[in-house]
């Protein structure tokens, strides 16, 4: 074997950075949470405000 063939190997790269939503994608537990607590959120809040509209009974 010649040494010049593991001496010829580059440099291994520092790994590369995975973008932010790329790695918010790659979460499916993280995905069904934000799939179940925004509904949710927003169905509460549209309720509260609902029934802040109703008008007070004299």
């Amino acid at each position: 074997m010649p040494a010049d063939d593991q001496d010829s190997k580059e440099p291994e790269a520092p790994p590369e950075r995975v973008p932010f939503m790329q790695r918010l994608l790659d979460d499916p537990f993280l995905l069904l949470f934000l799939g179940v607590a925004i509904p949710t959120m927003l169905y509460t809040l549209w309720g509260v405000m609902e029934i802040a509209s109703i008008p007070l009974a004299r």
